[in-house]
């Protein structure tokens, strides 16, 4: 096989994702989220609600990423690999698979891309390295094509707990105090791969308007463009943000997706991340 995609669980594919190319070979590599004594493989099986429900209950909790023979045991698949990791600034995984690239035979046959994002843009990135690769785009090309691709995506999420971030290091304190009240519920963004607030908002509706607002703001060419949807047992405010997006913009398609595991241990219940 020539070209083969990996990615990490946190872009929320499933394993058969591309089940209809079979010119491509396609892998998840798992992360693991450990909940007191449980560990849950964050694989096409598992299961968040039990998972969040544990977590109510666990005194600690924390994530893992996977080590780097997780990812070198996949390149021998294919003449060239393309790995999608979650952001450098929240996880390990990019380290990780540099380590395995480096430790790999043909470190050059590997091009390994940092999201600098979570969930649905992962799913963009992989989505743009099929267009390239069917396109029949050399391997360079195809690598030096992606990274812009990938430094025009936007992400915004709003979530209602802040704790697993804030507990893991993921955010400030600072940031994570503000999040955390009762009332205000803040926009926040990916910035170069690091989670900012952007707006802070009174209540969920006004952030859900506030936030529909912002993509006008953000981008210009909404047309071209997928919308993706992440959420954490968030219905009521997934259709709302749809409903809105609809009313104001003509993505080329808007797209619904359930978080996984390594996304729902961050985002927990109602949280909601979109991806452009």
């Amino acid at each position: 096989m020539k070209f083969q995609i990996i990615v990490d669980s946190c872009s929320e594919l499933k394993s058969d994702y591309l089940k209809d190319k079979k010119e491509i070979g396609f892998a998840v590599v798992p992360l693991i989220i450990n909940v007191g004594e449980k560990e849950f493989v964050d694989d096409d099986n598992i299961n968040c609600l039990e998972m969040l429900e544990e977590m109510k209950k666990a005194k600690k909790s924390s994530s893992a990423c996977p080590a780097p023979q997780s990812f070198l045991d996949l390149f021998d698949n294919a003449e060239y690999n393309f790995v999608v990791t979650i952001t450098a600034k929240l996880s390990g995984c990019y380290n990780s698979a540099i380590v395995a690239k480096n430790s790999y035979s043909k470190p050059e046959n590997v091009c390994v891309i940092d999201s600098k994002a979570v969930s649905g843009t992962e799913i963009l990135i992989v989505d743009k390295l099929i267009e390239l690769i069917e396109s029949g785009k050399d391997y360079q090309t195809i690598c030096q094509e992606i990274e812009k691709f990938r430094d025009e995506k936007e992400l915004f999420f709003i979530l209602q707990k802040f704790d697993n971030l804030v507990n893991n290091g993921r955010m400030s304190k600072i940031a994570g105090l503000i999040a955390s009240t009762l009332v205000i519920r803040p926009i926040c963004v990916a910035d170069n791969g690091e989670i900012k607030i952007a707006k802070k908002t009174v209540g969920i509706k006004n952030a859900i308007m506030k936030m529909v607002q912002m993509i006008g703001e953000k981008i210009k060419d909404i047309k071209d463009r997928i919308l993706i949807i992440s959420h954490c047992f968030a219905d009521e405010e997934v259709a709302m943000i749809k409903t809105e997006v609809e009313k104001k913009y003509n993505f080329k398609e808007i797209r619904i997706v359930p978080t996984k595991g390594l996304c729902s241990y961050y985002a927990l219940e109602k949280g909601v991340i979109i991806c452009m």
